[in-house]
């Protein structure tokens, strides 16, 4: 008796295996997707996010792509502008490109500059006032430095270049502050009014504003235990006013000696 044979299977593997490994394939980038995402910076996400909507118009709505989007909306066209739309994005007006990273950094340093300095500032403030000095000298400060401004009118005579007597205990004391304060560069800087110099030693305000400077550096190290590398001195005449020329009252303010003492952070 003859035995039936068995049909033979279909070569391959069955339609519903396939169809499961599809499924399997798709269950699988979906745990990865939302791995990654658990795992992503939300910070920078957003800061792509944005990035993305200002370029391609293609995170706020469906209808916004389509009408007003920059690549879309224009059409195929505008395919060959995208090589444009890629180099030029993140970059500055000279072109080089300037990473979200850096940008971040630059602004935290100068946040940290700026903190110091005022740190600073109220250091020498409070020591000024425990001198008496605050109402003789003005204090202020920016992100590189802290400033003090003397009158010119406590620290010289009319066109002269001496140190008065009076002017010695003052400066005293501001050399007593730079030791304990000044930890890097210190900055003189002399500046007069825009009145002529006439029959005097200087024959101009240049050369009696840098004479100033000089004099007070001289006196600060020799009376005080600052290094000289550290301090600069220079004459700026009468180009950087504070007050208007046209007064007396503002001339009298142009005349002074700025000591900018630069904190640990600057340039400087």
């Amino acid at each position: 008796m003859a035995k039936c044979k068995p049909d033979e299977p279909p070569k391959g593997a069955p339609a519903w295996q396939a169809t499961f490994a599809d499924l399997m394939n798709l269950l699988l980038c979906f745990f990865v997707m939302l791995f990654s995402m658990s795992t992503m910076d939300a910070q920078k996400f957003e800061l792509l996010a944005a990035s993305f909507n200002q370029t391609f118009s293609i995170f706020s709505a469906g209808a916004t792509a389509i009408g007003d989007g920059i690549l879309i909306s224009n059409g195929v066209s505008q395919l060959n502008e995208l090589d444009d739309y890629i180099n030029s994005t993140g970059r500055d007006e000279e072109g080089e490109t300037i990473p979200e990273d850096l940008k971040s950094a630059e602004e935290m340093l100068e946040e940290a500059k700026l903190q110091e300095s005022e740190e600073l500032a109220e250091k020498v403030e409070e020591a000024l006032e425990e001198r008496n000095l605050d109402k003789e000298i003005d204090i202020e400060f920016t992100a590189q430095y802290v400033q003090l401004t003397l009158n010119g009118a406590i620290l010289f005579d009319s066109g002269s270049v001496q140190l008065k007597d009076e002017a010695l205990p003052i400066l005293n004391q501001v050399g007593i502050i730079l030791q304990r304060h000044a930890a890097g560069t210190i900055e003189i800087e002399g500046h007069t009014d825009n009145v002529p110099m006439s029959g005097e030693k200087y024959s101009n305000n240049d050369e009696l504003s840098a004479g100033r400077a000089l004099s007070v550096f001289y006196y600060l190290i020799e009376n005080t235990t600052l290094d000289p590398v550290n301090i600069k001195h220079s004459g700026m005449g009468e180009y950087v006013p504070i007050a208007d020329n046209s007064t007396a009252e503002g001339r009298a303010k142009n005349r002074r000696v700025e000591i900018r003492i630069y904190n640990s952070l600057s340039s400087y």
